[in-house]
């Protein structure tokens, strides 16, 4: 009866462990003993739980001695306040992919995270921005929702924001909610309805991602006013040489300039430290060498190294020979 009682105990021990899928020969560590069923807490990531891609419908216990979990690509449809009381110390939170809607994320669900620094909520059916984000946040993934619009006091006191990433929903004007965040270097919202760049954008920006959206004018003084940029898309938007004011990306900070998908019929005047130039899909007529360079001399020359003119009106024979001398440091010329 002994053995049969131990046997018991072994076979139900070796159903646990195959459970949390840990099938280790060592004996269990401390951080494997508080930790869900559902999930995986490696002993050699104590502080990490893994519970992606297990078909969840809910949010697991979590742990206090917790930072970082995973709980991405399952069928989570929301997140009930009190949830991570217990784990105040999380620093990510891996939510993207579920089935997340925002009537059902509670209201405070992250309010008591001071030290939440990424958290990933895109590829959700969300409609709107979670109320009550900790304001610690470096990191801030909203892309592929279903976000229309976005309130005044969604991203209030995000000082620490580095990243913001709100492409793939169906916002038409974010109306100047992201002024405040004043460490913002990269900001995506391609694939949305906007028709004009986002009103007050934050002088640290560095990268800047709007293609795909009905936008049709550049503001004068729009990179001028925002010297730190060096990566700008506006391909597949609606531009035309009447909505470019002169010298608008004649910005001698800028790397890459992405205007394809347009309907340009010149090429704009760009600086002479301009490393990458997407303009394919347009309507250009001519191949203007005055775009690259103002004058052609020992100093005086193109930095670009990547030109995309293919799929427009002109073609290699419209280059003229001094091209040479101005874009020396070209290796990619499509025409």
């Amino acid at each position: 009866m002994r053995s049969l009682l131990l046997l018991l105990v072994l076979l139900s021990s070796l159903w646990l462990l195959h459970l949390r899928g840990r099938r280790h020969h060592a004996s269990w560590r401390s951080a494997d003993v508080d930790c869900p069923l559902e999930c995986d807490c490696p002993p050699t990531f104590s502080t990490a739980m893994y519970c992606h891609n297990r078909n969840l419908q809910h949010v697991p216990y979590v742990p206090s001695h917790i930072k970082y979990v995973y709980l991405q690509q399952n069928q989570i449809t929301g997140v009930q306040d009190g949830v991570f009381d217990n784990a105040t110390d999380l620093a990510w939170i891996v939510l993207f992919q579920n089935q997340l809607r925002s009537d059902k994320i509670g209201k405070n669900v992250f309010s008591k995270l001071k030290n939440l620094d990424r958290l990933f909520l895109d590829h959700n059916q969300l409609t709107q921005v979670p109320p009550d984000l900790p304001r610690s946040l470096t990191t801030l993934r909203l892309g592929h929702n279903k976000i229309s619009k976005i309130p005044p006091s969604s991203f209030e006191g995000m000082v620490h924001l580095t990243t913001l990433q709100l492409q793939e929903n169906a916002i038409e004007d974010p109306r100047g909610v992201l002024r405040g965040l004043k460490s913002l270097t990269v900001l995506d919202m391609s694939n949305n309805r906007l028709r004009k760049i986002p009103d007050r954008l934050p002088d640290t920006l560095q990268q800047l991602y709007l293609e795909f959206n009905h936008i049709d004018s550049v503001p004068a003084h729009f990179l001028s006013s925002r010297p730190r940029l060096r990566f700008v898309r506006l391909g597949h938007n609606k531009l035309t040489d009447r909505g470019l004011p002169s010298n608008v990306f004649n910005i001698s900070t800028l790397i890459e300039l992405d205007l394809s998908f347009n309907s340009l019929e010149r090429i704009p005047v760009v600086s002479g430290n301009l490393e990458n130039l997407y303009l394919q899909a347009n309507k250009i007529k001519e191949f203007s060498l005055s775009s690259f360079c103002s004058q052609i001399d020992v100093t005086h020359f193109s930095r670009l190294r990547v030109l995309r003119l293919d799929a427009n009106d002109i073609g290699a024979r419209n280059i003229p020979a001094e091209a040479a001398y101005c874009l020396r440091h070209i290796s990619s010329v499509h025409v």
